[in-house]
Formats: structure tokens, sequence, C-alpha cells
């Protein structure tokens, strides 16, 4: 009888157990994710069915025509065109963006001479600049990298000046009260201590990247995803440029992930538990 009552406890005490284990399940953030992910997929399928509009195709379509562009080549080719650019604005507004913050933010008159021209540049629709990049400097290149810089660098340079200027001031006194250098406060006090603020303005400036690089080929020259976009339009193939423009998305996604990964384990150790 007493071994019967014990089956009987482990009988309803297991399903709670799997309850819990399937809600622990479900609260894990890569769970969700795919989720929310498996739940765009569906709703933009069901929208093409529908469909919206003639000019909008299926999930299914579009993952097809992807599948074919990357079996072509085409989308390899495009984006070697589209990466360099890219990959060469984003440095170099790197390096000028944290090279101007930090000024800006150690040196008073800096402040007041640059920093509002960057919070113009950052209000203003720089896209309005670029056909004027493309006058000055043509179709090449070097217009794209432009392209790139103007959008990127002005995110960069604030983030780095807010960042420097809101320094914990008890670890300044700290390096004066041991006789440091302004060389050593600044190299081992103000830019440590400010670096996770700097590398979250570089994420978002690798956003502002990926916006200015494809609207440069939009609108400068149709090279590279621009070309891919602009042809697939063109032509009416509208599942091509569908999976053209969310494979830009799905890249520039999964940047921003990786480096919001790297700031995590680098910059903001006390957020890893999340």
């Amino acid at each position: 009888m007493v071994a019967g009552t014990e089956v009987g406890r482990t009988a309803g005490v297991a399903p709670l157990s799997r309850n819990a284990q399937a809600v622990r399940l479900f609260e894990r953030p890569i769970v969700l994710r795919l989720v929310s992910i498996g739940l765009f997929a569906a709703a933009w399928q069901i929208a093409g069915l529908i469909p919206v509009s003639f000019a909008f195709p299926t999930f299914s379509d579009t993952m097809a025509a992807f599948v074919r562009m990357m079996a072509d080549g085409s989308m390899v080719t495009a984006y070697g065109s589209t990466l360099q650019p890219l990959i060469l604005g984003v440095v170099l507004a790197t390096f000028a963006g944290v090279g101007i913050g930090t000024l800006c933010g150690l040196w008073r008159p800096g402040e007041w001479l640059l920093i509002p021209v960057f919070i113009v540049l950052q209000a203003a629709p720089v896209a309005a600049f670029i056909p004027l990049v493309t006058f000055i400097y043509g179709i090449g290149m070097t217009a794209k990298t432009l392209a790139v810089i103007i959008l990127a660098l002005p995110v960069i340079v604030l983030n780095t000046y807010k960042a420097v200027r809101n320094v914990n001031g008890s670890l300044l006194v700290m390096s004066r009260s041991f006789m440091g250098t302004r060389w050593q406060e600044v190299f081992k006090i103000i830019l440590p201590d400010a670096s996770p603020v700097i590398f979250a303005g570089l994420r978002l400036g690798v956003a502002a990247g990926f916006v200015g690089v494809v609207l440069a080929e939009l609108l400068i020259t149709p090279t590279g995803i621009g070309d891919l976009i602009t042809f697939a339009r063109s032509r009416a193939d509208y599942a091509g440029m569908y999976a053209t423009i969310a494979s830009v998305i799905a890249l520039s996604t999964v940047t921003l992930v990786a480096l919001q990964w790297i700031e995590v384990r680098v910059f903001r150790p006390e957020k890893r538990g999340g």
C-alpha cells in the first residue's frame, strides 16, 4: 500500500517538473528569438499568399530566390563589392571618431568648436549630402566610403565625447592623488573607464554604416547590393529584390549581435549574467 502511495506521489510530481522545464525552456533568450523569427516568417508567408500586393512575394519564394542567387554567385559577388567601402569607412570613422570625441571631451574649446557640428550632422538628413559627394568625388570607391563615414562618424564622435566627459570623478581624484601625469590619466583612467560607451557608439556607427553603403550604392552608382536591388526591381523579380534586402538586414543584425556579445564579454562583465 505504501509503495502504491509513493508511486502515486511520483506520478503526480512528474508533470509539474516537466511543465517547469518547458517554462524554463521558453524563458531562454535564444528560444524566444527563434520563436519571434518563426512568427515573423509565418506572417510574411500569409501576407504573400493573400496577397497584400502583387509586388509582395511569399517568404518561401523569397528564400528560394536567396538560395538561387547564392548558388549562381551573384549574391557573393555583390557583397564582395559592398563590404569593401563599408569596412574601410567604418574603420576610418572609428579612428577619427574616437580621436575627435576624446579631444572634445578633454579640451573645452574643441567641445565648443566641433560638437555642435556633429550634433547638426546627426540630426540632419545626411542622405541628402550623398549627391553632393558624388558631384565632388565621382562614382567610385571614394564616394561610397565617404558616404559610410558621413553617417557613422557623428554617432561615434558624440558617444565618445559623452563617455569621456562623464568619467567617474573619483578615479580622476585617485589618479591626481598618486601624482599621475596627464597622459597616464588619459590612457589608464579615462579611456578604460569610457570604453563601454565608446564601444556602444562603435556598434551604432556600424549600423549607420550599413545604411550609408546601401544608400550610396542606390544613389551614387548601381554596384554591389544596390545593383542587385535595382536590377531585380527593373525586371519585376520581386522575390529577388526582397531576398537581397532581407540579406542586408540579416547581415547587419548578425554583425550587431556579434559586436554586442563582444561588448558584454569584454567591456561590460557585470551584464554577463543577463
